[in-house]
């Protein structure tokens, strides 16, 4: 079931367009990875999306509402974690979020704001006062602020922003554990490995979308698929005898290994080995070579410039 819908979204700030023509549908229970440079319009996008701005064209509907003007409603089923949160500093942890889970209908404050404090390992800091927490404490409150309510959608950006190493790791359980919950998790990051650990599909941008799809999806489009054999002695003999089946596209020796390229590597890696065997070719590993997101990011972006 779809929840997230962007149809023709673009945004204007003067003569400078943040996003250009976006469409994409999201669907329930799905973590979305939202990537791109800085200034490629992924802020810009959950704003429109969060019903904070509203798009210069286009419109969006997040579960049944329209964010270009079924706001309250729409802040009833959305949380938000910006990229900047705001607090009231002078008040302690626990009161600020009783007083923003005010906002909401139908939440027991008390049980919630104690719920996600505890999920976030502030509670035992939480008469303290916002203005003595360091910024990764301020970042695990605006989590907890973003879950008080529940929602069905969350917009993230860049939730492990000054976050530790172990306080990193926890967040990205909770986004899983939301997930397999069926909440919905758009995730803006620069952090492609954490992209690549949580996300089902990820979206490039660049003020246009330029790809949405799987991880592996994207590897099949942008780089051919290459089997790497380990030989004990990768022997000329051995090449020669790869080089010359049919199927084979090009033969690399690196470090003691063959990369392949093969027409088709699931139904030609079999011939493949017994042809190594067959020429006394000794195999201690058959892998296949896997491109980072890293390198599909780049690609899409250097080809955007």
């Amino acid at each position: 079931m779809t929840i997230i819908e962007a149809h023709n979204i673009s945004k204007r700030f003067g003569d400078i367009t943040a996003v250009e023509d976006l469409n994409l549908e999201v669907d329930e229970g799905e973590v979305l990875g939202f990537l791109g440079p800085n200034g490629a319009g992924k802020t810009t996008t959950i704003r429109i999306l969060a019903g904070i701005i509203a798009p210069t064209s286009g419109y969006a509907v997040i579960a049944g509402h329209r964010t270009d003007g079924e706001i309250d409603s729409l802040h009833e089923v959305i949380g938000l974690l910006t990229d900047t949160p705001g607090f009231y500093e002078k008040l302690s942890a626990r009161r600020n979020l009783e007083y923003f889970g005010g906002f909401y209908s139908n939440v027991d404050v008390e049980a919630h704001v104690e719920k996600y404090l505890k999920l976030m390992g502030l509670w035992e800091r939480r008469e303290s006062r916002v203005g003595t927490f360091s910024k990764g404490m301020k970042q695990r409150l605006a989590l907890a602020r973003a879950l008080l309510h529940e929602p069905k959608v969350l917009f993230l950006d860049e939730p492990t922003a000054g976050l530790d190493p172990e306080a990193a790791q926890e967040v990205r359980e909770l986004v899983k554990r939301l997930s397999n919950e069926g909440r919905t998790v758009f995730l803006s990051t620069h952090n492609l490995t954490e992209a690549e650990q949580l996300c089902h599909r990820i979206a490039v941008i660049r003020t246009k979308l330029l790809a949405l799809d799987t991880g592996l999806n994207l590897r099949h489009r942008f780089f051919r698929r290459e089997v790497i054999i380990r030989l004990v002695d990768p022997s000329i003999t051995i090449v020669d005898a790869v080089r010359k089946l049919t199927f084979v596209e090009d033969v690399k020796e690196e470090d003691g290994q063959l990369i392949i390229g093969l027409i088709e590597p699931d139904k030609n890696r079999p011939e493949l080995v017994k042809a190594i065997v067959g020429a006394s070719g000794k195999i201690l590993e058959v892998s296949e070579r896997e491109h980072p997101l890293e390198d599909i990011y780049l690609k899409l972006i250097r080809e955007e410039k």
